[in-house]
């Protein structure tokens, strides 16, 4: 019987009580994280995974480095993303994200206070770097109803007593996004709050190696899961019953068997809904010899996001020769723009060169060229000319930011859009694209 459970509760029986990770060896342990499958999956593709403790202790370092040379005292952060930069820890991330009852303060110091649910503290505790586990950072109507400027101030009393022991007489304090009550709370008890998303967004851009080993990973476990999306739709689409939902539900499963997390969007259309572009998958049944088209901005495994566009052609027959133009103009925007990438070129001339929309496809682009990405989509944007605001972008590539290359060709009054885009790593001399999944060469015109 002891035998059987220590089966079942190991990941691995032939390691021993650590994952290459640093992990616990144990598919009880509480750490979210990658399954048995994905693991196997990176071993026999030769992927290592991230020292999770080394990348913890970066990501503090870094947004410990952006307060010490801001001059701020304190950031507090309720967007769950920026939590989970901060800890590492995830709650029910998605109600989190509008019912914010989590809370993390970084101190200049180094000091870490996460506010957690009060009956979850277990989901934290395993991070050293969290060094006070409190309660009471829910202030939202929704759970304290006509109270809620006094749970509030509440709140604010504990954030005051915090700084006041590791900030000292700085009362400087970067707030990412708080509830409105939460605000004033905080001015009215003598701090002068700050827009703390300068911070995280600037800290969180530049990744570490063990970043760049776990979105190696998590971009493997997507793209696996991409193609058994397709293969479901190569198979079913012909046998006429096949909806958008049923094949966008494929790549919810498998990145979810592998330990992934959600996926932001409903991105997938096919057939004349994909013009207009950003219509989300519904009922519709995706006929034979038709387009489909999605972006998969998925949150996989270790809450990196994959955020990869493709087009397929679904059917037996030849493509339009209207379709095979438009997808060879998105392959020449996506590697004309990506060749420009290296460190040191500017957001400004990243916007004002590169390749040109043919006129035809103009009014209906995508509303970027290019998007930084890593928790989620990130800083820094990269726009078309037409949306250059001056001040806004006055920046440089630098090696580990990480963006994801955009393309969309539709055609106004079309019948049809090709939706294509890449994730690329900026490195010491160039960049390094981290997609794998190939393009359709039906869509090619290559077969």
């Amino acid at each position: 019987m002891s035998d059987h459970y220590r089966d079942r509760r190991k990941i691995d029986p032939n390691r021993g009580d650590r994952l290459g990770d640093g992990t616990p060896n144990d598919n009880d342990r509480v750490e979210i994280g990658p399954t048995q499958l994905a693991f196997a999956e990176w071993e026999r593709a030769g992927l290592a995974p991230p020292d999770l403790t080394r990348m913890r202790e970066y990501r503090w370092k870094r947004l410990v480095a952006g307060l010490v040379q801001r001059d701020i005292g304190g950031l507090l952060m309720f967007d769950p993303l920026n939590i989970r930069y901060a800890t590492d820890t995830t709650n029910m991330q998605l109600w989190n994200s509008h019912n914010p009852f989590r809370a993390c303060l970084v101190c200049a110091d180094g000091h870490m206070v996460m506010w957690e649910y009060k009956q979850a503290p277990f989901l934290v505790d395993f991070n050293p770097l969290v060094k006070e586990l409190r309660h009471g950072a829910s202030f939202f109507y929704n759970v304290s109803g006509d109270a809620t400027a006094a749970d509030a101030r509440a709140f604010s009393a504990q954030v005051d007593e915090v700084m006041r022991a590791h900030a000292g007489t700085n009362r400087r304090i970067a707030v990412d996004k708080i509830m409105v009550h939460g605000l004033r709370a905080l001015e009215r008890a003598g701090f002068e709050v700050l827009e703390g998303e300068v911070v995280t967004e600037r800290a969180r851009a530049i990744k570490g190696p063990d970043e760049i080993l776990a979105m190696r990973c998590a971009m493997h476990a997507c793209e696996t899961s991409m193609a058994e999306m397709e293969a479901f739709t190569r198979e079913n689409v012909p046998k006429g019953h096949v909806s958008e939902d049923d094949i966008w539900a494929e790549l919810h499963k498998g990145n979810i068997r592998r330990g992934g997390e959600w996926i932001e969007t409903r991105l997938l259309a096919s057939g004349p809904r994909t013009n207009p572009w950003f219509q989300e998958c519904g009922p519709r049944i995706v006929q034979p010899n038709e387009i489909v088209a999605f972006d998969t901005d998925l949150i996989g495994s270790y809450g990196i996001c994959c955020d990869i566009s493709r087009t397929w052609w679904i059917g037996d027959a030849r493509p339009t020769n209207a379709m095979i133009s438009a997808t060879n103009h998105a392959l020449d925007h996506i590697a004309t723009n990506m060749a420009m990438l290296k460190p040191g070129v500017t957001i400004r001339e990243l916007t004002h060169g590169g390749h040109q929309l043919d006129d035809r496809y103009w009014r209906q682009k995508y509303s970027c060229k290019m998007h930084g990405v890593g928790l989620c989509d990130e800083w820094p944007f990269v726009p078309y000319p037409d949306a250059w605001v001056d001040g806004a972008f006055e920046v440089a590539l630098e090696p580990g930011i990480v963006l994801c290359v955009e393309a969309l060709v539709s055609p106004e009054g079309g019948d049809f859009s090709v939706k294509l885009e890449d994730q690329v790593l900026i490195t010491e001399t160039g960049f390094e694209n981290l997609t794998r999944y190939p393009f359709d060469p039906r869509l090619t015109g290559a077969a």
